[in-house]
């Protein structure tokens, strides 16, 4: 499965990476800037994006907001540090916006929350091309 990693932490991108290659053989891209991750999107769209909501420059909602407007298709799960309630609120908005949000997990996530999600996203989400 391909998946879109996006986080303004660097050290989080690693580690989810490594996290996500302990769990079995995936395509994993990783970008600190939502505009970066937007062009990836259109150019090779990933199966999964998991994406954290408190970035710089483009903060997750603009770049749900945006990613919904390019008609993204694959699944997104969104990760973060705030608050659950607004992690809960990002997930309705989003779904609102026709996405497929899997989960709205706070930060740091486990193992086993990552595993439970890749093994949903296998089943539920298909690459666009």
């Amino acid at each position: 499965m391909r998946i879109l990693l996006l986080d303004d932490d660097a050290f989080m991108l690693e580690l989810l990476a490594d996290m996500i290659a302990s769990l079995g053989e995936h395509t994993v891209v990783r970008e600190t800037d939502g505009r970066r991750a937007l062009i990836e999107l259109r150019l090779r769209p990933p199966a999964l994006v998991i994406c954290d909501l408190s970035m710089p420059v483009m903060d997750g909602i603009d770049f749900l907001r945006l990613a919904a407007a390019q008609q993204y298709q694959g699944c997104l799960v969104l990760l973060s540090g705030v608050d659950g309630a607004v992690l809960k609120t990002a997930a309705r908005l989003a779904e609102a916006q026709g996405l497929a949000i899997l989960d709205a997990v706070a930060k740091p996530m486990s193992m086993e929350t990552l595993g439970q999600l890749l093994a949903r996203a296998a089943t539920r989400c298909q690459p666009q091309n």
